[in-house]
């Protein structure tokens, strides 16, 4: 299939409702706005798109699409993959999470989550799943918060009640983040947005706009570069992709404004910025980004590490990029893959022995669903 990589006129309404009273460009799609005359991507961190399939000259890296898992799906957001394999994926709106089986593509429904309040661009998004639990970031009716709910095992082929996890995370019709991962040490994180009210991204005492690391039940973990806090780092707009290379280092990637779309390497204790910076600034005491797009270019959703480069969805984008890495920096130039054949790209994970999961994100509003979407797609990285 090919889609032209352009606004989506049917869509355009509902997004201008949905930012009204926010900042220009305050939601994951900021229809309507570019970078400034006067600003240009540099060179090293923004490219055009080659050919479906196929990498740069030089850039050492390939990706193909061997094939379509499943369709069909509504509003899909998060994807976690099972032992053995298989896939849960959640439903934002639908409020469901359904098992698809990973070599065949069948699909069951495991049910609605209770308490799941969809709206803007809140309900059930992120999955992670950890020792027997499936994990959730939610949009409840007061705020955003992580659940857990016993699956397999002595509960079978259906999930539990869910159990709070984390609550209090500052809710909004825009800007509520909604990833989460287990990290290499074993404890969850996840990343988090500051709902359109920028101040609270420099808050340390809010868990708007951060990244938080916590135990498995919920608490700080320890090492926390603040003392009795989840907060791992701050000064995010918001946080849809987080993913962790081979040598264990944090990489997230994040919505700027109307500028810069940014993938920043994640320390302890750091500051990235926002709203008093977006993309690279060299400003002391911030953060900048490894890597920048023209927001046009990105809006960045979900990211995952393959081959020794972080590949990252695009919605607004309507591509996957990959950013070669060697250590802590770009090995070269971010290069784009896919562009237009999908639309809205939502979500990337890792399944192994190079191979990436890619979920396609056009019936969540703001996309021109063709017959079969969404679906979740089978790339082979080479």
């Amino acid at each position: 299939m090919s889609r032209p990589v352009v606004l989506k006129a049917l869509w355009g309404a509902a997004v201008l409702a949905l930012v009204a009273g926010c900042s220009s460009g305050g939601s994951e799609e900021r229809p309507g706005t570019a970078p400034p005359a006067s600003v240009s991507a540099p060179a090293s961190t923004s490219a055009s798109a080659p050919a479906s399939g196929t990498a740069s000259p030089g850039g050492g890296g390939r990706v193909s699409v061997a094939g379509t898992l499943t369709e069909g799906l509504k509003s899909p957001w998060g994807l976690a993959e099972l032992p053995g394999g298989d896939l849960l994926v959640s439903s934002r709106d639908e409020r469901t999470i359904t098992r698809v089986d990973g070599r065949s593509g069948a699909k069951t429904l495991l049910g609605e989550v209770p308490g799941v309040v969809p709206g803007g661009e809140g309900g059930l998004m992120g999955l992670a799943v950890h020792d027997g639990w499936v994990y959730a970031y939610l949009t409840a009716a007061s705020d955003n918060r992580i659940v857990r709910m016993r699956y397999g095992g002595a509960a079978g082929d259906r999930l539990g009640a869910p159990a709070p996890v984390l609550t209090g995370i500052p809710k909004g019709v825009v800007h509520n983040g909604g990833r989460i991962a287990f990290g290499p040490d074993g404890m969850l994180y996840a990343g988090t947005g500051e709902t359109g009210q920028t101040g609270l991204a420099q808050d340390r005492a809010s868990l708007g706009g951060k990244i938080l690391r916590m135990t498995p039940e919920g608490r700080p973990a320890p090492g926390n570069p603040f003392a009795g806090s989840v907060v791992y780092s701050y000064g995010h707009r918001n946080v849809q992709g987080i993913a962790w290379d081979a040598d264990g280092r944090l990489w997230a990637a994040e919505f700027g404004q109307n500028t810069w779309d940014e993938l920043n390497l994640i320390e302890p204790g750091k500051n990235y910025g926002w709203p008093e910076a977006e993309g690279q600034t060299g400003r002391e005491g911030f953060v900048d980004p490894v890597a920048q797009w023209p927001t046009s270019e990105a809006s960045p959703s979900g990211i995952a590490y393959a081959r020794g480069a972080i590949w990252m969805a695009g919605l607004r984008g309507e591509r996957l990029w990959r950013v070669p890495l060697s250590g802590a920096e770009r090995s070269g130039d971010p290069e784009a893959f896919l562009s237009g054949e999908y639309g809205r790209l939502r979500t990337v994970l890792a399944g192994g022995d190079g191979r990436l999961w890619l979920v396609s994100s056009e019936t969540d509003t703001r996309g021109t669903p063709e017959p079969g979407d969404d679906r979740i797609l089978r790339l082979e990285v080479r």
